[in-house]
């Protein structure tokens, strides 16, 4: 393979990190552009003694191809500066919408200038509340543009709007993967998503909240099976959006009592008021790269939720 210059956006985030260190390892030279908002210093503290490897603090809302940090060479653009958490995109609309929005721009205009391959991170949000199940890349989604997570979930369809009309108008080589709930070591404490939450609240000896019934349905992928498809869809040739995530479907409350027992927490289930807009039901058609990039996820849920318990008894 041949090394490359590559610049991650949110690289000091859960999954940004991960990405990097897999870059690096590879031995191409990576340069990870944060804000540290909802990104750690943290993790990338042991990718920051190597050589190939690189971190500025920024916001790609600011930059252009004027003031730009990267040098005067780049081969690759990774886009995954954006918060996820619903709590964070909940209270926090408008940086949602803008650095999906201005700061994909922002990247696309300098991908186009340097002729650099460019992937922006999307999301499952933008399929909604789907009313098709599993999601299909083909499936428009059920999106309200004016609810109280549509900074982020319309961000992330206005991301995706912007990355193909440079692929179409421009000709540059654009990749769209459209990420499902993803777990592992390195999301932050404070992260309300399922897992994470969950996780922290066992060992924490707090109560373990359940949105609703708990009936509702999400499929969980390890960090480690993502990043590499991630990788994997940049090198390929395919422009069009791609799923990445687990097609193996759980329900939250059986998710909740998993994470109680391989704890062995004395937490006990609270249930508490759904969220507006929140999805009934997740889980990804992923024949699509099952079939281009013969990727699949390979870590079982159980031996992910044992890393990532580990992890945040390290932490907290």
């Amino acid at each position: 393979m041949k090394m490359k210059r590559i610049v991650v956006t949110g690289g000091a985030g859960f999954i940004g990190s991960h990405l990097c260190s897999l870059l690096v390892d590879q031995g191409h030279t990576v340069i990870c552009f944060d804000n540290l908002v909802t990104g750690q210093k943290s993790n990338i503290d042991t990718l920051l003694k190597q050589s190939n490897f690189s971190f500025i603090q920024g916001d790609t809302r600011t930059v252009s191809l004027d003031n730009h940090p990267f040098g005067d060479h780049i081969d690759q653009i990774y886009d995954l500066a954006s918060p996820a958490s619903v709590t964070h995109v909940t209270e926090h609309p408008i940086e949602a919408a803008t650095v999906n929005a201005l700061g994909t721009k922002n990247l696309l205009d300098i991908a186009h200038a340097y002729d650099a391959r460019f992937l922006f991170a999307s999301s499952s949000e933008v399929y909604g509340d789907p009313r098709e199940h599993p999601q299909k890349e083909t499936y428009w989604g059920n999106v309200n543009p004016i609810g109280v997570r549509s900074g982020y979930d319309e961000g992330k369809r206005f991301g995706e709007t912007l990355t193909m009309g440079y692929h179409r108008e421009y000709g540059l080589a654009t990749r769209i993967v459209r990420i499902f709930n993803t777990y592992g070591p390195r999301s932050h404490p404070n992260d309300t998503r399922v897992i994470p939450r969950f996780v922290t609240a066992a060992l924490q000896g707090k109560p373990i909240p359940v949105h609703g019934d708990g009936s509702q349905t999400r499929s969980f992928c390890y960090v480690s099976d993502l990043v590499r498809g991630i990788i994997a869809l940049m090198e390929s040739s395919i422009a069009m959006p791609m799923n990445l995530g687990s097609p193996k479907e759980y329900l939250i409350i059986d998710v909740a009592k998993k994470v109680i027992m391989m704890t062995k927490s004395l937490s006990n289930i609270i249930f508490v008021p759904r969220p507006p807009d929140d999805p009934s039901v997740r889980r990804p058609d992923i024949t699509l790269a099952q079939e281009k990039l013969k990727w699949k996820p390979m870590v079982p849920l159980e031996e992910g939720l044992r890393r990532t318990i580990e992890y945040f008894r390290h932490i907290l």
